[in-house]
């Protein structure tokens, strides 16, 4: 993906996810569980990304140099969380829309510019849309291009972060192959001379499989699918 293209991908995820909140709410209630997220509720989850993309927005808006100055919002009633999750989308489609690019910011990774924040807030957006889809129950498809690039931004960005050191000892590469945007990614490349195993499927359910919103059933495996799940979880996220 180019840098125009995260923002649109922003506001669409930004727009289905309000849409699909609203309606989970009046099927399920804010007590709902989130299947991606064991121990949340759909209130959490509201609240997760409305805080999120709050933070960002200031971080953007205000060209931080680091987070120090941030004042967390104060946690809203449920009556009011899908209004205040309204205007933080606003808030940070605007912010990201009015900057440059290669402005620099703080972010919490190697690479410190507002470029980073729209790829990151893009991915955050698709993948916690998937998580409303699902207390939905009307999960949509990521567009191809949307999941190779979230594909990618795990390898180039999740892993180095979990992983600072490189990969551990017990680890072995896993080809992923992605076959609605006809290409090849590879989890571990060169910790051992073959792939431990290679999965297939399109670009949002391999996403979504190393993200841990789907288990690998959604894929064809061929190699040892336990050991290409523990390669998986190697890769501890927050």
């Amino acid at each position: 993906m180019e840098l125009d293209d995260y923002l649109p991908v922003l506001e669409k995820a930004n727009a289905r996810f309000a849409d699909a909140a609203a309606e989970a709410v009046l099927a399920h209630g804010w007590q709902a569980p989130v299947l991606g997220c064991p121990g949340w509720r759909l209130r959490d989850l509201v609240w997760h990304l409305s805080e999120v993309q709050h933070f960002w927005a200031w971080v953007v808006r205000t060209r931080a140099p680091d987070p120090s100055a941030y004042v967390e919002p104060v946690r809203r009633p449920d009556d009011e969380l899908l209004g205040w999750l309204t205007a933080r989308n606003a808030e940070l489609e605007t912010a990201l829309a009015g900057a440059d690019p290669h402005e620099r910011v703080w972010t919490w990774a190697p690479q410190q510019d507002v470029a980073f924040v729209l790829r990151r807030q893009a991915q955050e957006a698709t993948v916690h849309t998937v998580d409303v889809e699902q207390v939905l129950g009307d999960l949509r498809p990521i567009p191809a291009d949307v999941g190779l690039d979230g594909i990618d931004e795990w390898l180039e960005v999740m892993v180095p972060g979990a992983l600072p050191d490189g990969p551990p000892a017990a680890a072995h590469p896993v080809v992923l192959h992605a076959v609605d945007a006809d290409a090849e990614r590879t989890l571990f490349p060169g910790s051992r001379p073959f792939p431990i195993a290679a999965l297939t499927g399109t670009a949002g359910d391999l996403l979504l499989a190393l993200w841990r919103r789907v288990p690998l059933e959604v894929l064809t495996v061929d190699g040892d699918g336990l050991q290409a799940a523990a390669m998986i979880d190697l890769v501890k996220l927050d």
